[in-house]
């Protein structure tokens, strides 16, 4: 799970394998340890109707709609995202997607990634 953070706009990439999880109801959690704290961020099923987030103890945690459990991962949809109004008229950017194969070179690796659909073959 990678997670890209810019203002007021948060991203979360799945591979295939962390789709399969959280279609399977489970909470997907990853860490970052720094010399004197540890930063977390989730993903958790929730009875919902959209993407929300909250930051509390540390941690972003991304509530995914459940309902969605059921098709997300052997669909071709790619992308869920929601704006949440917060207070003085700011928005919070929501988006969570399947990540693909770079086109570039890159040293990550990405045997678990979805094909991606602008490689010409």
């Amino acid at each position: 799970m990678k997670i890209r953070i810019k203002g007021n706009s948060i991203r979360y990439r799945l591979s295939k394998s962390e789709v399969k999880q959280l279609c399977e109801k489970k909470v997907l959690e990853e860490t970052t340890q720094f010399l004197h704290n540890t930063f977390k961020y989730a993903i958790v099923p929730m009875n919902t109707d959209e993407l929300f987030a909250d930051f509390k103890d540390n941690t972003i945690t991304l509530y995914f709609p459940e309902k969605e459990t059921e098709t997300w991962y052997t669909s071709d949809l790619i992308t869920y995202k929601n704006e949440v109004s917060l207070q003085h008229g700011e928005k919070l950017s929501l988006l969570l997607e399947k990540d693909f194969v770079c086109l570039d070179h890159t040293d990550e690796d990405q045997s678990d990634n979805y094909p991606n659909p602008s490689k010409v073959c």
